[in-house]
């Protein structure tokens, strides 16, 4: 059976991407963010994993605001990346797993989630921005993904609570899969961040590490937040944490932190990685 090993949360500010095309990495403004990925590649270097299923928001490359699905799921052999107009570099398209996907779309849409399955699929920089931090400089990516986009830009949004509970209807489909696999959960975007308005350059770095805190073994604590209180209390693009309460949902064993790093500002971004071990049944040993 297909197994949850853990999981890697991650900002996807685009200016990552460009300072990674720059070799920017070891500039003091930079270093410590990109300090922050030595863990993450030792532990995915232990553990190998064969599938990333990646939790993430669509900025206008596959879904705009005319159609902007709440919840999509990918379930393409092959998902491409294209210029979103960042000055970032087109990475190489990643490889995807249609049977698999089919099966967690199957099991999304027997509990009851009204999902858009998407057999052709754009990846944007929420995608290729972590698959490039944690596998720099690859020759090929080793893992195959399935991307999960949850709406976070055209209102209304999805809740807190639904979201979390979308990961969990996820991580049961996961682990009902006949397959044996090592998994990967992995949500993108945020901390704390508003890019536009009277409150632009708007970080809370209380709140955040809050959540940083409480999303390993509260995360119930997080889920009483509305959209408009996220707004509020993490900026108008801080709602992008629904993709790591997503994440975290998708774990429903035992859970410990590993790795945790935060550092402000990237771009105007409070940037967090977190990387949480994740024990279902029996112990496990590196491949």
């Amino acid at each position: 059976m297909a197994e949850i090993i853990g999981a890697i949360a991650t900002s996807h500010v685009p200016a990552i991407g460009k300072a990674i095309a720059d070799k920017r990495q070891d500039e003091p403004y930079w270093k410590p963010f990109f300090a922050g990925f030595d863990y993450v590649r030792q532990w995915l270097g232990r553990e190998r994993p064969d599938v990333i299923v990646f939790f993430y928001n669509d900025h206008g490359l596959n879904f705009f605001l005319d159609k902007m699905p709440t919840f999509a799921v990918g379930a393409a052999a092959e998902y491409k990346n294209e210029d979103e107009g960042w000055g970032l570099p087109v990475t190489r398209s990643f490889p995807g797993d249609p049977e698999f996907s089919w099966h967690v779309i199957e099991s999304l849409v027997a509990d009851e989630f009204d999902i858009v399955t998407c057999q052709e699929m754009l990846v944007d920089h929420a995608v290729a921005i972590p698959m490039s931090l944690y596998w720099p400089g690859a020759a090929q990516w080793p893992v195959k993904i399935i991307p999960v986009s949850i709406n976070t830009v055209q209102h209304p949004l999805p809740s807190a609570a639904r979201c979390f509970k979308l990961g969990r209807s996820v991580g049961r489909a996961i682990e009902s899969y006949g397959k044996d696999l090592k998994v990967v959960v992995s949500g993108t975007g945020g901390l704390s961040h508003q890019l536009d308005g009277a409150r632009a350059g708007f970080i809370n770095k209380e709140f955040d590490l809050l959540c940083l805190e409480k999303i390993v073994n509260e995360p119930e604590a997080l889920l009483r937040y509305s959209n408009e209180e996220l707004v509020k209390l993490a900026g108008t693009q801080g709602v992008e944490f629904l993709n790591w309460l997503a994440m975290r949902g998708a774990l429903t064993g035992q859970v410990s932190q590993l790795h945790r790093n935060y550092h402000i500002p990237i771009s105007n971004t409070a940037a967090a990685t977190l990387v949480l071990d994740h024990r279902k049944h029996v112990q496990r040993k590196a491949a």
